[in-house]
């Protein structure tokens, strides 16, 4: 008897080295309340942005009677949905204007140093997809899922311009902040 529960368990030992690379962050924990006879019954909602900070990210709304269950399911659902985007280096390819619900986010290609100008939910997922340098502005609802969801439809709608030279069928370049490019000085005249 004893042998077969030990065969039925899984060792512990099997960790899974992507799961330890990932960048998670609750971005908020909503707190829901249902009125019945005895009180109130509370329950809550955490939104969860998950990325591998090379290019992956996903986001999940778990919903549970305690907060670490909500958060946990939210991961989970995160993991599941990740997807991958297009950058240019550290930040992205071009500028971009995207809406979801009634979020409405625009990001901006950014120079090497600017940072990560951001704010809430945008900074989260820009965070957890591996942007560097860019600048953005929520100009719609604050509320987080909006402009979570925003976001990511923005992240994935961006396009390289070496997938546009082969939509194209033509050469195309991109913007020169993106690649270290050297200007040749002109010696001035007398």
């Amino acid at each position: 008897m004893a042998d077969k529960r030990n065969k039925s368990r899984k060792s512990p030992d099997k960790v899974v080295s992507e799961e330890d690379e990932l960048f998670e962050k609750v971005v908020h924990v909503n707190r829901c309340a249902k009125v019945v006879k005895g009180g109130r019954r509370f329950s809550f909602a955490a939104l969860v942005v998950v990325g591998d900070q090379k290019g992956n990210v996903g986001y999940g709304y778990g919903k549970a009677q305690m907060v670490p269950d909500a958060i946990r399911k939210g991961t989970e659902k995160a993991k599941k949905s990740m997807q991958s985007v297009s950058l240019a280096g550290e930040t992205i390819p071009h500028s971009i204007l995207s809406n979801f619900d009634g979020g409405k986010v625009l990001l901006k290609p950014a120079r090497k140093g600017t940072g990560i100008i951001a704010g809430g939910g945008v900074r989260a997922v820009l965070e957890a997809a591996g942007v560097k340098n860019i600048l953005s502005k929520s100009l719609g609802s604050n509320n987080p899922l909006s402009v979570v969801a925003a976001t990511m439809k923005g992240l994935q709608d961006l396009r390289t311009a070496e997938q546009i030279s082969l939509i194209r069928g033509e050469t195309v370049k991109g913007p020169s902040f993106t690649s270290e490019v050297e200007i040749p000085v002109v010696p001035a005249s007398s």
